[in-house]
């Protein structure tokens, strides 16, 4: 069985599933309303019932009062339909809607998928979620003060974990801890969601991804947060590395096209080694975001990767492909003392 649920102001609708609570049957669809614990303790989610029957679920007498609950008032984040509803919540379609917070968080599963790339899952406390948008990242705060910061790879409708894509940087104070000291089940500090760089859902317009390098986590996230929500609009991704070893999750970019017909993947690999027997595409990325799209002037573009990929991209595609400058997001992976490359 499942039930219909309307949201107002906004007018969007979604379907939750018998034993699913609003939260979860939003965040799986795409549409994402404030939270916070996801555990009915912390009144982040705290919304009208305009309509219909629900199940107050496990909500707190301190975050949802006897008082709030004949007034028609839920948490969201663990009260599940009963019958068709319609609410009344705000939605998140912005990066300042969400509140930047300070938590530790444990080293879930380190998995090294190339020589020079470990994926972190991190597993926060049982009472806390983050709640960001597809694309930002966090800052894990070091004992001396300093931050790095990396890009979430995992979409919020998926936050069981935390997944960052982190790349060795020689001689990097903190990748040099990932890959020589670091163990599952330390504990490390964060602070965030930070940035940007996240899908502008309220563009008609197709959509052109390039990523360089792990610069591919934060793409991966909007991807998947866009098949989340159904997208229809027109998506190509580009990934970019120099040998194939540098696509570390092809298997999963690969899988996009099969789950939704709108979406186009393009690997392009700069310098593929005679043992990778490549037939794909080879050159510069970007450059061969250039030949397949000569005009760009009605497109949205995202990029993510090192500082001179971002560069060139801007410059030909807002140069030589016509492309709006207020049309290209991005998210430069710059080398500095506080923020090291994702």
């Amino acid at each position: 069985m499942s039930f219909s649920i309307t949201i107002q102001p906004s007018g969007h609708t979604l379907t939750a599933d018998a034993g699913e609570s609003i939260l979860e049957a939003a965040l799986r669809q795409g549409l994402t309303l404030p939270y916070g614990c996801r555990d009915g303790a912390c009144g982040a989610c705290r919304g009208k019932v305009l309509s219909g029957e629900i199940d107050h679920g496990r909500a707190q007498e301190h975050a949802l009062s006897d008082a709030d609950r004949e007034a028609g008032f839920a948490l969201f984040c663990c009260a599940q339909p009963r019958s068709d509803l319609s609410i009344e919540s705000r939605e998140v379609r912005k990066a300042g809607d969400i509140p930047v917070k300070t938590l530790p968080a444990r080293i879930q599963q380190l998995t090294l998928v190339a020589p020079d790339v470990m994926i972190i899952q991190l597993k926060l406390p049982a009472n806390e979620r983050l709640q960001f948008l597809a694309g930002q990242y966090i800052d894990i705060l070091l004992k001396d003060g300093k931050r790095r910061s990396f890009s979430l790879a995992n979409a919020p409708h998926n936050d069981a974990y935390l997944e960052l894509h982190v790349r060795h940087v020689p001689d990097g104070e903190f990748t040099g801890h990932v890959f020589s000291q670091m163990k599952e089940k330390d504990i490390v500090r964060f602070n965030g969601p930070h940035g940007t760089f996240f899908l502008r859902e309220d563009s008609p317009r197709p959509i052109v991804m390039i990523a360089g390098g792990t610069g591919f986590a934060p793409i991966k996230a909007v991807v998947d947060h866009a098949i989340a929500e159904s997208c229809d609009r027109p998506i190509t991704v580009y990934w970019g590395g120099r040998e194939r070893v540098d696509l570390y999750q092809l298997a999963i970019a690969e899988q996009w096209p099969v789950q939704r017909s709108n979406i186009r993947f393009v690997p392009v690999l700069s310098a593929p080694g005679t043992d990778d027997h490549w037939t794909g595409r080879t050159g510069l990325v970007h450059e061969a975001v250039m030949t397949d799209f000569p005009d760009l002037s009605g497109y949205d573009v995202y990029a993510c990767g090192s500082p001179a990929m971002i560069t060139a991209a801007k410059h030909d595609f807002c140069g030589r492909c016509k492309l709006p400058e207020s049309a290209f997001y991005a998210d430069s992976f710059e080398f500095a003392n506080d923020r090291l490359p994702a």
